[in-house]
């Protein structure tokens, strides 16, 4: 007995110690409860610890207590603490995360679809900012009185934001449906020349009135052809812009084929014009130097119609 008396004595006297130190305001506060207590507020508030003096801030908010009003929670609840300088304040929070806008955004569009709008529009909504709720919350959001006018393609309604440790968020929101396109654009920036691949292109919507008149809207129009302009990293195709892969060259060095009955003939040449696959341009004969017209068959070649060159000129294969 007597051991377990001497056990307990530094256990009383570290007590005894705790209650007897002064009472100080915590210069910052961090609440998670929606009451704001004396405890949170002040260090040692002993037994008055659990006093509620009034509500916490918002979900992600602040505010500040400067020294007279210190002073006077003090002084209402028989704290023994009075300002030494006048300087002293307490900056209060409510740590909170931003409820999803695109929840809220999902549910608008759902109720405003439901009421005439088109499915794939582009919503704005100028000046819109979801509310913070408590960290540890299962918030839940609702939409009520939407209304949608399908002639001006203005709308408006009611956001309703629930969860636990906080009052019902409600904020009326309006704004406008914006008509929207299927256009492809360039995932990163393209050259002249350069023949456009599967991952150098995806399919985005954007509002009509911001892209060209002439835009590529599906990307087989756009895989495997040429750009004759550059376009940019997240820019829109345009059509005029694009052709086939050059198989020949201008000023390339080519092999000509010339095809007749019972007989097949080549020659050296040389390009006058760039060509894709199919389309005829001015070839070089670099033995007769005469220039006559042939098709592109292939990287390099080209095939010349008996009528348009002298057999003789062409040496046989």
């Amino acid at each position: 007995m007597f051991r377990r008396t001497l056990c307990l004595l530094p256990l009383l006297a570290a007590s005894a110690r705790a209650e007897g130190l002064p009472v100080a305001p915590k210069p910052v506060v961090l609440v998670e409860d929606p009451t704001l207590r004396l405890g949170d507020l002040f260090e040692n508030a002993g037994a008055a610890a659990e006093t509620a003096i009034g509500a916490a801030p918002a979900p992600g908010r602040r505010f500040m207590l400067d020294a007279m009003q210190l002073s006077a929670i003090a002084r209402r609840h028989n704290l023994d603490w009075r300002p030494l300088s006048g300087e002293e304040r307490s900056i209060v929070e409510r740590p909170g995360r931003p409820f999803p806008r695109e929840d809220v955004e999902t549910l608008l569009r759902e109720e405003l679809v439901r009421l005439g709008m088109d499915a794939e529009a582009e919503m704005e909504l100028p000046g819109f900012a979801a509310p913070s709720v408590p960290l540890a919350s299962m918030p839940e959001a609702m939409i009520e009185a939407a209304h949608y006018d399908a002639r001006t393609r203005r709308f408006a309604a009611t956001v309703v934001i629930a969860a636990d440790g906080m009052p019902s968020w409600r904020g009326r929101v309006a704004g406008r449906a914006l008509n929207t396109v299927m256009v492809v654009v360039a995932t990163r920036r393209l050259a002249v020349g350069d023949v456009v691949g599967p991952g150098d292109l995806r399919e985005v919507r954007m509002r009509v009135e911001r892209v060209r008149p002439g835009a590529a809207q599906r990307a087989e129009d756009v895989l495997g052809r040429q750009l004759r302009r550059p376009v940019g990293a997240e820019l829109p195709f345009i059509a005029v812009d694009l052709t086939a892969p050059s198989v020949v060259r201008k000023n390339e060095m080519v092999v000509m084929l010339l095809d007749g009955p019972g007989l097949s003939m080549t020659a050296q040449g040389r390009a006058m014009e760039t060509a894709a696959l199919g389309e005829r341009i001015p070839v070089m004969n670099l033995v007769s130097r005469s220039v006559v017209e042939a098709e592109a068959i292939g990287p390099g070649r080209v095939r010349v119609t008996t009528g348009s060159v002298p057999i003789q000129t062409a040496g046989r294969r």
